[in-house]
């Protein structure tokens, strides 16, 4: 039985277009700087400076995963002990942690709500009058908001509240091409309201690797520093630049491709009346409540296996669904009514 795997955009595999950009790649050696900085491998260069072009920023850098590229920012802004204000739901405090464990780099989170993505903009005040707040981080999308988009508006409100007390902002962007997709804007607007910002290459992009840190000059050599640290140099990195390069020129603009599958499975299960999927959501997840139905999400998971459909646990009760190239919009409504069968089948056990 061949599997709809709704788990992650992180399953997308690279198009064949990337393929012969790989193989075909110009490669040098990564790890080693000329006088102006850069490094020796002539994709990766390219891949750096069309990232830094696309976001308005002067210069970014490759790193190998999403989560390397938020510790790399992270570490460059801060000091080991400093403050950090991070919404409540966030990413980088919940999945990622390291940054924040005493053992690694020991930041200390000050957790504020940040309800639908969005940071409590009184509750940030309040902390940066207060605290010696060292840095901000917003997320863009967000994913324990279901992937909400979060708008410029709230993004300059909170830059300018932090840089009112000489406070930086830095965005995990993993999915920042989705925001800008589903609010219909360019990257570069989102990313002017940090400081710096990290996004993927991989996921709805399709790269089989990689992500980019952007901000000013003098930030990304410290980071490029940090990112040496950590392990994640690379010698003749072009074969995964190229990837890249392809990913950044052909795969943003089939983004909304991925929301529409989205909306189908929103329709569908909307039409069930039991699932609780949001009302309003805004690009490639779906989050499922499934309270109603007396089901643990590990069951649900077990059970959606058994019928042919992969989702992803996202809390106890709580189920995520993402689309991305990999899965078509005819497999996305097959997905909706698997679903909304076994909901019919549940609610009739229950009456």
């Amino acid at each position: 039985m061949a599997m709809i795997d709704l788990r992650s955009d992180t399953v997308t595999k690279p198009t064949p277009a990337m393929r012969r950009a790989m193989m075909e790649a110009e490669v040098g050696d990564d790890g080693r700087l000329d006088p102006q900085g850069m490094g020796e491998d002539p994709t990766m260069n390219r891949l750096e400076a069309m990232a830094a072009a696309l976001l308005g920023k002067d210069r970014a850098l490759f790193v190998p995963s999403g989560t390397m590229g938020n510790v790399v920012a992270l570490m460059t802004h801060c000091r080991r002990g400093d403050e950090v204000v991070v919404g409540d739901k966030a990413h980088v405090l919940n999945i990622e942690k390291a940054i924040f464990e005493e053992e690694f780099f020991g930041l200390i989170p000050v957790t504020i709500p940040d309800p639908a993505g969005k940071l409590d903009l009184a509750l940030l005040e309040k902390a940066l009058k207060t605290k010696p707040i060292r840095l901000v981080c917003v997320e863009n999308t967000h994913n324990f908001a279901g992937g909400a988009a979060v708008p410029p508006e709230h993004l300059q409100k909170v830059q300018a509240l932090a840089h009112a007390h000489q406070v930086p902002v830095h965005m995990d962007g993993a999915r920042l091409f989705n925001a800008a997709t589903a609010l219909k804007i360019e990257a570069r607007v989102l990313a002017a309201t940090v400081d710096s910002v990290m996004f993927c290459l991989s996921k709805g992009l399709s790269a089989p690797i990689g992500s980019m840190i952007a901000g000013t000059g003098p930030f990304m050599q410290r980071a490029w520093e940090r990112r040496k640290l950590l392990g994640g140099q690379m010698r003749q990195a072009g074969v995964v630049a190229a990837a890249g390069i392809e990913a950044i020129q052909n795969m943003v603009s089939r983004l909304e491709e991925d929301h529409q599958k989205a909306r189908v499975l929103a329709r569908v299960l909307a039409e069930t009346g039991g699932l609780k999927a949001p009302e309003n959501f805004h690009s490639n997840m779906i989050k499922l409540d499934l309270t109603s139905l007396n089901f643990s999400a590990k069951e649900f998971q077990a059970e959606m296996a058994r019928r042919g459909v992969k989702v992803h646990i996202h809390a106890p009760t709580e189920i995520r669904l993402v689309t991305h190239k990999d899965v078509s919009e005819a497999e996305c409504l097959q997905a909706a009514q698997i679903i909304s069968q076994f909901w019919k089948e549940r609610r009739r056990e229950m009456a």
